[in-house]
Protein backbone atom coordinates (compact mmCIF):
# COMPACT_ATOMS: atom_id res chain seq x y z
CA UNK A 1 0.00 0.00 0.00
CA UNK A 2 1.41 3.38 -0.99
CA UNK A 3 1.68 6.31 1.43
CA UNK A 4 -1.03 8.17 -0.48
CA UNK A 5 -3.38 5.17 -0.30
CA UNK A 6 -2.71 4.78 3.44
CA UNK A 7 -3.63 8.42 4.10
CA UNK A 8 -6.93 7.96 2.25
CA UNK A 9 -7.78 4.59 3.77
CA UNK A 10 -6.90 5.44 7.41
CA UNK A 11 -5.41 2.14 8.63
CA UNK A 12 -7.03 0.20 11.43
CA UNK A 13 -5.28 -0.18 14.81
CA UNK A 14 -4.17 -3.67 13.75
CA UNK A 15 -2.66 -2.31 10.54
CA UNK A 16 -0.80 0.45 12.41
CA UNK A 17 0.57 -2.22 14.76
CA UNK A 18 1.68 -4.36 11.81
CA UNK A 19 3.50 -1.40 10.29
CA UNK A 20 5.12 -0.61 13.64
CA UNK A 21 6.41 -4.16 14.11
CA UNK A 22 7.68 -4.20 10.54
CA UNK A 23 9.52 -0.92 11.20
CA UNK A 24 11.17 -2.36 14.30
CA UNK A 25 12.22 -5.58 12.55
CA UNK A 26 13.46 -4.17 9.23
CA UNK A 27 14.76 -0.73 10.16
CA UNK A 28 16.07 -1.26 13.69
CA UNK A 29 16.76 -4.88 14.67
CA UNK A 30 18.34 -5.76 11.33
CA UNK A 31 20.67 -2.77 11.64
CA UNK A 32 22.16 -4.05 14.87
CA UNK A 33 20.00 -2.67 17.68
CA UNK A 34 19.69 -5.59 20.09
CA UNK A 35 18.36 -3.98 23.28
CA UNK A 36 15.01 -5.74 23.68
CA UNK A 37 13.64 -3.03 25.98
CA UNK A 38 14.25 -0.40 23.29
CA UNK A 39 12.76 -2.62 20.59
CA UNK A 40 9.66 -3.28 22.70
CA UNK A 41 9.25 0.41 23.51
CA UNK A 42 9.33 1.34 19.84
CA UNK A 43 6.86 -1.45 19.13
CA UNK A 44 4.43 0.15 21.55
CA UNK A 45 4.67 3.88 20.82
CA UNK A 46 2.22 4.92 18.04
CA UNK A 47 4.55 6.95 15.83
CA UNK A 48 1.69 7.92 13.50
CA UNK A 49 0.15 9.94 16.35
CA UNK A 50 3.22 12.21 16.38
CA UNK A 51 3.31 13.29 12.73
CA UNK A 52 1.04 15.73 10.88
CA UNK A 53 -2.18 14.19 9.59
CA UNK A 54 -1.16 14.56 5.95
CA UNK A 55 2.06 12.59 6.58
CA UNK A 56 0.64 9.73 8.63
CA UNK A 57 0.93 7.35 5.70
CA UNK A 58 4.72 7.76 5.94
CA UNK A 59 4.93 7.54 9.74
CA UNK A 60 6.66 4.15 9.79
CA UNK A 61 8.96 4.78 6.85
CA UNK A 62 12.76 4.83 7.09
CA UNK A 63 13.03 8.62 7.10
CA UNK A 64 12.75 11.76 9.21
CA UNK A 65 9.59 13.80 8.59
CA UNK A 66 8.79 17.51 8.94
CA UNK A 67 6.61 18.47 11.93
CA UNK A 68 6.45 22.24 11.40
CA UNK A 69 8.55 25.30 12.32
CA UNK A 70 11.53 23.86 10.45
CA UNK A 71 11.77 20.86 12.79
CA UNK A 72 11.60 17.12 12.15
CA UNK A 73 10.73 13.83 13.80
CA UNK A 74 13.90 11.72 13.60
CA UNK A 75 14.32 8.57 11.53
CA UNK A 76 13.18 5.54 13.60
CA UNK A 77 16.63 3.94 13.57
CA UNK A 78 18.23 7.11 14.95
CA UNK A 79 15.66 7.29 17.76
CA UNK A 80 16.47 3.69 18.67
CA UNK A 81 20.24 4.15 18.44
CA UNK A 82 20.26 7.24 20.66
CA UNK A 83 17.86 5.71 23.16
CA UNK A 84 19.88 2.50 23.36
CA UNK A 85 23.10 4.42 23.99
CA UNK A 86 21.66 5.69 27.29
CA UNK A 87 21.40 2.11 28.64
CA UNK A 88 18.24 2.90 30.61
CA UNK A 89 17.16 0.40 33.27
CA UNK A 90 13.81 1.85 34.36
CA UNK A 91 14.39 4.06 37.38
CA UNK A 92 16.18 7.01 35.78
CA UNK A 93 15.44 10.71 35.63
CA UNK A 94 16.06 11.75 32.01
CA UNK A 95 16.43 15.16 30.38
CA UNK A 96 15.57 15.50 26.71
CA UNK A 97 16.65 18.62 24.82
CA UNK A 98 14.44 19.26 21.79
CA UNK A 99 10.94 17.90 22.40
CA UNK A 100 9.75 18.50 18.86
CA UNK A 101 6.54 16.51 18.40
CA UNK A 102 7.13 14.44 21.56
CA UNK A 103 7.90 11.07 19.94
CA UNK A 104 11.37 10.63 21.44
CA UNK A 105 10.00 11.62 24.85
CA UNK A 106 7.30 8.96 24.52
CA UNK A 107 9.90 6.29 23.76
CA UNK A 108 12.01 7.42 26.72
CA UNK A 109 8.95 7.39 28.98
CA UNK A 110 8.53 3.67 28.30
CA UNK A 111 12.05 3.03 29.59
CA UNK A 112 12.68 5.44 32.48
CA UNK A 113 10.85 6.78 35.51
CA UNK A 114 10.79 10.53 34.87
CA UNK A 115 11.26 12.47 31.62
CA UNK A 116 11.88 16.22 31.53
CA UNK A 117 11.78 17.60 28.00
CA UNK A 118 12.69 21.14 26.91
CA UNK A 119 11.57 22.67 23.61
CA UNK A 120 12.65 26.14 22.44
CA UNK A 121 9.52 26.79 20.38
CA UNK A 122 6.49 27.49 22.61
CA UNK A 123 3.87 26.22 20.16
CA UNK A 124 5.68 22.92 19.57
CA UNK A 125 6.11 22.54 23.33
CA UNK A 126 2.41 23.16 23.91
CA UNK A 127 1.27 20.71 21.25
CA UNK A 128 3.74 18.03 22.33
CA UNK A 129 2.67 18.34 25.96
CA UNK A 130 -0.99 18.02 25.03
CA UNK A 131 -0.31 15.07 22.73
CA UNK A 132 1.74 13.19 25.32
CA UNK A 133 -0.96 13.75 27.96
CA UNK A 134 -3.70 12.59 25.59
CA UNK A 135 -1.78 9.40 24.81
CA UNK A 136 -1.22 8.64 28.48
CA UNK A 137 2.50 9.44 28.91
CA UNK A 138 2.01 10.84 32.39
CA UNK A 139 5.68 10.64 33.44
CA UNK A 140 6.74 13.32 30.91
CA UNK A 141 6.95 17.03 31.70
CA UNK A 142 7.42 19.46 28.81
CA UNK A 143 8.83 22.95 29.25
CA UNK A 144 9.39 25.72 26.71
CA UNK A 145 12.85 27.26 27.05
CA UNK A 146 16.49 27.19 26.00
CA UNK A 147 17.38 23.51 26.08
CA UNK A 148 21.11 24.23 25.85
CA UNK A 149 20.80 25.47 29.44
CA UNK A 150 19.19 22.22 30.55
CA UNK A 151 16.53 22.25 33.28
CA UNK A 152 18.43 23.02 36.54
CA UNK A 153 15.30 22.79 38.68
CA UNK A 154 15.20 19.01 38.26
CA UNK A 155 18.93 18.27 37.96
CA UNK A 156 20.95 16.15 38.32
CA UNK A 157 19.83 13.76 35.59
CA UNK A 158 20.82 10.12 35.19
CA UNK A 159 20.71 10.49 31.42
CA UNK A 160 20.46 13.33 28.89
CA UNK A 161 19.48 13.05 25.23
CA UNK A 162 20.01 16.02 22.91
CA UNK A 163 17.87 15.79 19.77
CA UNK A 164 19.61 18.60 17.84
CA UNK A 165 23.09 19.11 16.42
CA UNK A 166 25.44 21.11 18.65
CA UNK A 167 28.78 22.79 17.82
CA UNK A 168 30.12 21.34 21.11
CA UNK A 169 28.66 19.59 24.13
CA UNK A 170 26.83 22.33 26.10
CA UNK A 171 28.62 22.91 29.42
CA UNK A 172 25.40 23.32 31.45
CA UNK A 173 24.27 19.86 30.35
CA UNK A 174 27.53 18.28 31.48
CA UNK A 175 27.12 20.00 34.84
CA UNK A 176 23.58 18.65 35.21
CA UNK A 177 24.61 15.05 34.53
CA UNK A 178 24.69 12.75 37.54
CA UNK A 179 27.99 11.05 38.40
CA UNK A 180 27.97 7.85 36.35
CA UNK A 181 25.26 9.27 34.10
CA UNK A 182 25.29 9.16 30.31
CA UNK A 183 24.52 11.83 27.73
CA UNK A 184 24.20 11.45 23.97
CA UNK A 185 24.44 14.48 21.70
CA UNK A 186 25.08 15.03 17.96
CA UNK A 187 28.23 17.18 17.69
CA UNK A 188 29.66 18.76 14.57
CA UNK A 189 28.72 21.39 12.00
CA UNK A 190 25.25 22.80 11.53
CA UNK A 191 24.67 20.33 8.67
CA UNK A 192 26.58 17.17 9.66
CA UNK A 193 27.40 15.66 13.05
CA UNK A 194 28.46 12.47 14.78
CA UNK A 195 26.86 10.98 17.86
CA UNK A 196 28.94 11.52 21.00
CA UNK A 197 28.28 9.74 24.29
CA UNK A 198 29.58 11.47 27.42
CA UNK A 199 29.80 9.48 30.66
CA UNK A 200 30.45 11.43 33.84
CA UNK A 201 33.26 10.12 36.04
CA UNK A 202 33.34 12.43 39.05
CA UNK A 203 34.67 15.76 37.81
CA UNK A 204 35.82 14.21 34.52
CA UNK A 205 34.00 12.87 31.47
CA UNK A 206 34.62 9.87 29.23
CA UNK A 207 33.73 10.62 25.60
CA UNK A 208 32.87 8.05 22.96
CA UNK A 209 32.06 8.87 19.32
CA UNK A 210 29.96 6.66 17.09
CA UNK A 211 28.08 7.03 13.83
CA UNK A 212 27.49 10.05 11.66
CA UNK A 213 24.11 11.76 11.65
CA UNK A 214 22.30 14.90 10.53
CA UNK A 215 20.10 16.84 12.93
CA UNK A 216 18.58 20.31 12.85
CA UNK A 217 20.89 22.80 14.62
CA UNK A 218 20.64 23.24 18.38
CA UNK A 219 19.67 26.86 19.05
CA UNK A 220 20.30 28.68 22.31
CA UNK A 221 22.96 30.23 24.49
CA UNK A 222 25.14 27.10 24.29
CA UNK A 223 23.99 26.10 20.82
CA UNK A 224 24.54 27.72 17.44
CA UNK A 225 22.95 31.01 18.45
CA UNK A 226 25.67 31.60 21.02
CA UNK A 227 28.52 29.69 19.37
CA UNK A 228 31.68 31.75 18.89
CA UNK A 229 30.56 34.65 21.05
CA UNK A 230 33.05 36.13 23.45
Amino acid sequence: MSSEEMVKVSPSPDEWQRLRLEMVEKQIRRRGIRDERVLQAMSRVPRHEFVPQELRGRAYGDEPLPIGEGQTISQPYMVAAMTGALDLQGGERVLEVGTGCGYQAAVLSELAQEIYSVELRPELARMAGERLARLGYSNVQVHSGDGSLGWPQFAPFDAILVAAGAPAIPAPLLEQLQDGGRMIVPVGSDTQQELVVAIRRGSDYELRSSEGCRFVPLQGEHGWKGFGKA
